[in-house]
């Protein structure tokens, strides 16, 4: 109790229960006290133990202190036994070991004592909230007995059922009278909700014959109502509970705290386990190994990258479509260039596929139902929202469709000229519409010049991919034959293969996309630095005036950190971001950073020791980065908040 009443005043849970004593009106009264198993056990591990193993054992010492609590600090007047406090112990979290886990594709079989367990799995069905007994008081009905005027308290407990807490059978332990309840004091509402394994969608997938078999575990949700839906993924905390109705035994759990869930690949938890020492390696197998059933492992790692950057850089939110970054591929061989594409295409949250013939931005019609107005019909970009519209090969645009890609990128909106007249208005209209997606777009390494230098300005990163000696056209040529050879098998058996299915299934590119990061301040040094120095060199010796929307440093960093699964932008993302930026200026303007044609990937990453080589060619060029700073831009760490 002593340990109790230290971790309840270190975690501010005595303020939180003298707060709660001011709103209390009633017979019972309930506390629902937050408790974090690591802080327990760092207090008292065996009042740690206890809270795991014995959650009914450790409610009550709980119980006890927090009365005892109440009486010290007169918090509550008219309290006068300990019955009458109901204490509820939330869990944040379970330890992360396999005891603690109930697996809900095996059946539980429960032959031990109540203890706490984890659970995840999928809502298949819930019933309306109806009404249970949270806690009852009774009096004597015999008014000479001392207990007609001292109440017996009545709390429910998990697993119990409702005749366990309310019944007209109960007697006065002094006087053996019947108890009369005071029925002020019962209503609460409860739930149940039937949780079954997430492996049971497989059986939906498709009419395959499967001689596996699903059972679902009913949760009983005590003033947790309508917080779990059909059709949602949850993580629960409970505890198993049998429920003894003669002549049957029904087993069930009481939960004790819900979370929202997404399943997690565990191959991409191993990759993120055993790179971790490293801030550059999880991308770059993630790099490595993309579309693997296009293109060997190795080949076009920058574009690969680069795809998977702008897929968790994309968001639908209007404020922060700046920060979206759109992608032009110069390519000598554009067919994987665009099969590599549409394979990142399958993975984004919203993917559109933009035909030259087809409609970008919104168009009009005359209304067909009689009302005499014109209907917008929305364009690719519109239909993209939130994700990727793919432009596919500029090279079959006519100038008035580039110009429209033009202006939808540098101005991220859309406008629809609406004329009075035509379309039986009195006046003119303009309307506008936010695009809030990420564009795509290739073209022949040969064609670039043909392209507007102001068109290929508004794409936020241009990757160039060109074939040195064929040699990337052997390898493609020996990966399509091994294909059609051995179709459907790993090819690669050395490697962590990821298939486009696993990708979809873990949600790692969703996962990325929602973690909301924040530049460190080496980051944010690094990245303005390298901006104006660039702006001073370029300006200097090549009389080239960089644009803010030729540079998308801060969103190369942000996508980095987040596919990297982390939260603060580290000079690594930074890095990362500064050699795409040059490289991508490098094919517009004369390049003032001298680094590899392909400083992002310089050699192969087939075996630890090419990760390790890449890591220091990497810690390398970060130096290099550092030295172009103070040489040309010295006063960048001073003046960041300014620029």
């Amino acid at each position: 109790k002593k340990s109790i009443l230290s971790y309840l005043n270190t975690s501010g849970g005595l303020k939180k229960l003298a707060k709660d004593c001011d709103s209390f009106n009633e017979a019972v009264y309930r506390f629902c006290i937050t408790v974090n198993p690591s802080d327990v056990v760092e207090v008292d591990p065996e009042l740690g133990d206890c809270i795991l193993h014995d959650p009914q054992r450790a409610t009550a010492l709980f119980q006890s202190v927090c009365f005892m609590a109440i009486k010290k600090m007169s918090l509550i007047e008219k309290i006068q036994t300990e019955c009458q406090v109901s204490v509820i112990l939330k869990l944040t979290h379970l330890p992360p070991f396999p005891e603690y886990v109930l697996d809900l594709a095996r059946f539980p079989r429960m032959h031990h004592s109540m203890k706490l367990v984890l659970m995840e799995g999928l809502v298949i069905a819930t019933t309306r909230v109806t009404k249970y007994t949270r806690g009852a008081r009774f009096l004597c009905s015999n008014d000479s007995c001392p207990f007609s005027l001292f109440h017996t308290i009545r709390v429910h407990a998990p697993g119990a059922t409702e005749s366990a807490t309310v019944r007209n059978d109960f007697i006065c332990l002094a006087c053996t009278s019947p108890l009369r309840e005071d029925v002020k004091f019962r209503v609460l509402g409860k739930q149940l909700v039937e949780l079954i394994h997430v492996d049971a969608l497989n059986v939906l997938r498709a009419p395959q014959q499967n001689s596996l078999r699903y059972q679902s575990v009913t949760l009983f949700l005590r003033e947790l109502c309508n917080v779990m839906s059909i059709g949602q993924l949850y993580r629960v905390i409970g505890i198993p509970a049998h429920v003894h109705r003669s002549p049957n035994v029904t087993w069930s759990v009481e939960a004790n705290s819900v979370q929202p869930w997404e399943p997690e690949n565990s191959k991409f938890k191993e990759l993120l386990k055993a790179t971790s020492d490293s801030p550059w390696r999880f991308s770059a197998m993630l790099a490595h190994c993309f579309g693997l059933d296009v293109v060997p492992p190795g080949l076009f790692n920058t574009l690969k990258l680069s795809l998977l950057l702008s897929l968790v850089q994309t968001g639908a939110d209007a404020n922060n479509t700046v920060f979206n970054l759109d992608l032009l591929v110069t390519a000598d061989d554009k067919l994987i260039v665009d099969r590599l594409m549409a394979y990142g295409l399958s993975l984004a949250r919203r993917g559109v596929r933009h035909s030259a013939s087809g409609k970008l931005v919104a168009s009009l019609s005359q209304d067909e139902h009689g009302a005499g107005t014109a209907n917008i019909h929305a364009g690719s970009a519109l239909l993209a929202t939130g994700g990727i519209c793919m432009l596919g090969d500029l090279s079959g645009f006519r100038k008035d469709k580039l110009d429209d890609i033009q202006s939808v990128l540098d101005s991220r909106t859309m406008s629809v000229f609406i004329p009075g007249k035509k379309y039986g208005e009195d006046a003119e209209q303009r309307l506008h519409f936010p695009v809030l997606c990420s564009f795509w777009a290739l073209t022949d390494s040969t064609d670039m010049g043909a392209i507007l230098p102001q068109l290929a300005e508004s794409f936020g990163l241009v990757v160039q991919c060109v074939d040195h000696g064929g040699k990337q056209s052997l390898a493609q040529a020996v990966h399509t034959l091994r294909q059609a050879i051995y179709p459907g098998e790993y090819l690669y058996p050395s490697l962590l293969n990821f298939s486009s299915q696993e990708y979809k299934e873990s949600q790692l590119v969703a996962h990325a996309q929602s973690l909301k990061v924040d530049l460190s301040a080496g980051a944010q040094m690094m990245l303005h630095g390298y901006y104006m120095a660039s702006r001073v060199i370029r300006s200097q010796r090549h009389s080239v005036k960089m644009s803010v929307a030729s540079v998308k440093l801060i969103s190369l960093a942000e996508a980095h950190c987040k596919l990297s699964l982390r939260r603060q932008v580290l000079e690594e993302d930074a890095v990362i971001a500064v050699l795409l930026c040059e490289n991508s200026v490098t094919l517009k303007h004369a390049s003032v950073l001298v680094i590899p044609p392909d400083a992002v990937f310089p050699g192969e990453l087939g075996d630890a020791d090419g990760l390790l080589r890449r890591d220091r060619a990497l810690g390398q060029l970060r130096q290099d980065i550092l030295r172009f700073i103070y040489a040309y831009a010295p006063q960048a760490d001073a003046c960041v908040t300014e620029e």
